[in-house]
C-alpha cells in the first residue's frame, strides 16, 4: 500500500469536513465527487448553488452528499462578519470592509472553521498562496506554541536507502525565504508533528548547514547552531542534532565520523534546511535526480490545517492534498 492510500485509508477512519471555497472550480466539483464516493472526508463547496450544478453536469459527476455554501445568503453571514470586525478593528478593518471580506469564500470558509463548523480548508487551484493563508493568518492564527507558518514535503525515495524505508520530510521548501534561529525551531518541532501524523514516523531531525559541528563559522552556521539549542530547550523529547552537512545527517559513517554518538547523524529522516532557496533546491533535486516522489508542499503551523493547491493541480492531487488536510485535522 503507497504512502497515499496509507494516508486516504486513515481518512476514511474518521471523517473529516473539509471545506473547498473554489467551489465552482472545474477540478474542484471533479475532485469533491470522487472525494465524497471513495468515504474519504465530508466536503462543502462555496459559490451559487447553480453554477456548482452546472460544472456537475458537464463532468457527468453527482452532487449526492456535498453541501454547497453561497456566503452572501448564507444564515451566519452576518454574525461572521460582525465578530470578524471585532477581530480586526484594531488593524483598520471597518464594518463595511468586514461586510465585504466575509462574501470571499476563503475569509467565510476560516470563519467556519473558527466557529466549529469545518476542521479545515483547501484552497489553490485558481487562488495565489498568499490569499489561500491570509485568511488563515488573520482568523485562523497558529497552533499554541508556534508563530511559524511552514511547509514541508513527505519526499518517497525509490532506492528506500535512506530515512525510514524511503519516507523523508524536507522542510521548509515553499514558505520562509531566511528563517530566523526561533523560525528554524519552530519548522523543525512542527516537521517532527508532521511525520508522526501523516508518515507514523518517530522524527529524528537533521538541521542542516554547509558545516558539521564547527567545520566552518559564519552567521548563517551559528543560526542553525543557536536553531538546534532552542529545539533542545522546547522539545527535550525530540531527536534532533546540527547544525550537520547533508551527507553527515545521511550516511550513517559520515555521520558518526563527524558527529559521535548522535542519534540522528547518519540516520535522519527530517531535514530542515537553513533557507528556502537549499531547501526549495534540495528537494526539487532529490526528485530530478532521484526520481523520488515529492508530496507537497504541505501547511503546518496553523491551528487548523489549511492547504495550498498549485494552479496547474489535477483533480488527483486535490483529492490527495484533502487526504492529507483530513489527516493533519485528525491530529489537531
Amino acid at each position: 500500500m503507497s504512502l497515499m492510500d496509507q494516508i486516504k485509508a486513515k481518512a476514511k477512519a474518521d471523517q473529516k469536513h473539509i471545506l473547498l471555497p473554489e467551489g465552482a472550480e472545474e477540478r474542484t466539483v471533479q475532485a469533491a465527487a470522487r472525494i465524497t464516493a471513495e468515504g474519504i472526508a465530508k466536503v462543502t463547496l462555496f459559490g451559487k448553488r447553480e453554477e456548482i450544478e452546472a460544472v456537475a453536469d458537464k463532468f457527468g459527476v453527482s452532487l449526492d452528499g456535498i453541501d454547497t455554501i453561497d456566503p452572501e445568503t448564507h444564515p451566519d453571514y452576518q454574525a461572521y462578519v460582525d465578530r470578524f470586525y471585532e477581530m480586526r478593528k484594531a488593524k483598520g478593518v471597518t464594518p463595511e470592509k468586514a461586510a465585504e471580506m466575509i462574501k470571499n469564500p476563503l475569509f467565510f470558509a476560516a470563519m467556519m472553521i473558527k466557529d466549529g463548523k469545518g476542521d479545515g480548508f483547501v484552497s489553490g487551484a485558481i487562488n495565489t498562496t498568499g490569499n489561500t493563508l491570509r485568511p488563515g493568518l488573520q482568523i485562523i492564527k497558529m497552533k499554541p506554541g508556534i508563530n511559524t507558518v511552514s511547509s514541508f514535503f513527505i519526499m518517497e525515495i525509490p532506492n528506500k536507502q535512506y530515512g525510514d524505508d524511503g519516507l523523508m520530510i524536507f522542510a521548509d521548501c515553499a514558505v520562509n525565504i531566511d528563517p530566523t534561529s526561533e523560525q528554524l525551531a519552530e519548522i523543525a518541532i512542527s516537521s517532527a508533528a508532521s511525520a508522526k501524523a501523516l508518515c507514523g514516523m518517530d522524527a529524528r531531525i537533521a538541521m542542516l548547514s554547509f558545516s558539521t559541528k564547527g567545520s566552518a563559522k559564519h552567521d548563517n552556521v551559528d543560526k542553525v547552531r543557536i536553531a538546534t539549542e532552542m529545539v533542545h530547550e522546547r522539545a527535550p523529547e525530540l531527536m534532533v542534532d546540527g547544525e550537520l552537512q547533508a551527507d553527515a545527517a545521511l550516511v550513517e559513517k559520515v555521520g558518526q565520523l563527524k558527529s559521535p554518538g548522535s542519534p540522528v547523524a547518519g540516520k535522519a529522516n527530517v531535514l530542515v534546511f537553513p533557507d528556502l532557496q537549499a531547501g526549495n533546491i534540495g528537494y526539487k533535486l532529490v526528485q530530478r535526480l532521484a526520481g523520488a516522489e515529492a508530496i507537497g508542499p504541505i501547511c503546518q503551523g496553523f491551528a487548523a490545517p489549511i492547504n495550498d493547491l498549485s494552479r496547474g493541480c489535477s483533480v488527483e492531487d486535490i483529492v490527495s492534498v484533502v487526504a492529507i488536510t483530513a489527516v493533519q485535522a485528525q491530529n489537531m
